[in-house]
């Protein structure tokens, strides 16, 4: 079962993201979506993208988690190439690490548990952008979800209801 992603017509940061019969109201890309994007625009992608792994903090989940995407519990070191001139760009690095990287275990809940989306990586195209997950939301005071920096991010309690439905099979397709 696909996961389908569309922005919402009053806000291009916010979406609705659907799974079978259920929705779920998400965050997209502080500029909108794209169907050219581009390292550091802020736009979630235009696309059908696998889900590759599950990344998720172990010190802050209350049980156990599972879903049929390959998991790994996140590390101090885990960081993300987000370099577009560097050979790992858009892959895991452990910190530190000589070019640009993304740390993954973060202070805030936004990486608490992280899907990586299988965007720019078979091969990654210099400059056409990393790090593109669905994650923890960044929940304001307002009850409204943030922008990303291209991710789609959901509630905490949304993403844990959906871990047990993804598979291997399972693609979030993000649509204008």
């Amino acid at each position: 079962m696909d996961i389908f992603v569309k922005p919402t017509s009053e806000n291009p940061s916010r979406g609705i993201l659907k799974l079978g019969n259920k929705t779920y109201p998400c965050a997209l890309g502080k500029g909108g979506i794209s169907f050219e994007k581009q390292e550091g625009d802020h736009k979630s992608p235009v696309g059908k993208f696998g889900l590759r792994s599950v990344y998720y903090r172990y010190d802050k989940l209350d049980k156990p988690i599972y879903s049929q995407v390959p998991m790994m519990a996140l590390l101090k070191e885990d960081g993300w190439c987000d370099d577009p001139n560097d050979a790992a760009y858009n892959k895991a690095v452990m910190l530190p690490y000589h070019a640009s990287a993304e740390e993954l275990w973060r202070d805030d809940d936004l990486y608490d548990i992280l899907v990586v989306l299988g965007y720019n990586d078979n091969p990654p195209v210099t400059g056409k952008g990393s790090a593109i997950f669905m994650h923890v939301a960044c929940d304001l005071e307002d009850h409204e979800f943030k922008g990303t920096e291209g991710c789609v991010s959901l509630k905490k309690d949304d993403l844990l209801e959906l871990l047990p439905k993804l598979t291997t099979d399972t693609h979030l397709e993000i649509s204008a």
